[in-house]
């Protein structure tokens, strides 16, 4: 199965109304039962507000209630596109190419961007990786600022990464590389049971309890980047570099206030990177429930 092109996406959302019909089919659907009533109802369209009927009471629900579409007046079409767009870009969706692309004000857009990459860190959850037989690589990186002179760390974030080998991954801002800003990371989102692979850093050692982790480490100082037991922290180091390249490129720099809702995108797309051909229907079908 492919991704959905532009073609396949305008026939499939020729316009508002399929768009506000879709939402009413996988949040609700006919013989959705109604709050007011409590009776399977047949719902009918409205044509004075974005909002259906019940055969019954004519209790009203609204689809766009709860979405990152609520209280939007842009078109509910130029919202699909703009999701599209995320799901078919590799490198993630500036604000400025959305304005390009939506025809709307930069305001507009950045605000669009902002929802759509909340709404894909909350589908893509915080289910805990590792367990026993598995192996976690933990590691951190600083993002942003600039790097000049023996003060190259000012001014950068501090990102932490946990990745489980050959599956999902979690980013995650923290204040900086000490062990009470990592233990809570690591007992929050590694499962125990696993192998923990990281770099020398001393505060790995406190952070990581020995008694729910097998703590491995590579030593990086030493030249050391795969240990003959297949100790290593290559996998979330390239993903590291990846990362940086796709913010680089596409946004040049990111506000250390906003950098997690980034990296959480980057982190939701790469945790589909077997099945991408999933991601719009995904985006476009999970929504909070609501009684109505």
């Amino acid at each position: 199965m492919k991704q959905t092109n532009v073609r396949q996406f305008f026939a499939q959302f020729p316009n508002d109304e399929s768009c506000l019909e879709h939402l009413f089919n996988v949040r609700f659907g006919q013989g959705h039962t109604c709050q007011k009533c409590e009776r399977d109802a047949k719902w009918y369209r409205l044509q004075s507000e974005q909002a259906y009927s019940c055969q019954w009471c004519g209790h009203h629900i609204h689809p766009m209630v709860g979405s990152i579409f609520e209280k939007s007046r842009t078109p509910l079409q130029l919202w699909f596109y703009a999701i599209f767009l995320f799901t078919t870009s590799k490198l993630g969706v500036s604000g400025k190419e959305l304005q390009r692309q939506l025809g709307v004000t930069y305001k507009t857009a950045w605000r669009m961007a902002k929802l759509i990459r909340e709404h894909m860190a909350e589908i893509d959850g915080e289910a805990p990786l590792g367990g026993e037989g598995k192996v976690v690589e933990v590691d951190e990186t600083f993002v942003g600022g600039k790097s000049k002179g023996m003060d190259w760390r000012k001014g950068k974030t501090v990102l932490m990464g946990m990745m489980e080998r050959d599956g999902d991954v979690m980013l995650k801002v923290v204040e900086d590389q000490t062990h009470g800003s990592l233990l809570p990371h690591i007992n929050s989102n590694v499962a125990h049971g696993p192998e923990v692979h990281t770099d020398e850093l001393k505060a790995y050692k406190k952070a990581i309890n020995v008694k729910h982790y097998s703590h491995k480490t590579v030593n990086h100082s030493k030249g050391e980047y795969v240990t003959e037991d297949g100790t290593t922290t290559n996998s979330i180091e390239n993903l590291f570099g990846h990362l940086k390249r796709s913010l680089k490129g596409t946004h040049n720099n990111v506000s250390p206030m906003y950098l997690e809702a980034y990296v959480k995108e980057f982190e939701y797309r790469f945790n589909r990177r077997m099945l991408p051909e999933t991601m719009l229907d995904e985006l476009l079908s999970r929504f909070p429930e609501l009684g109505a």
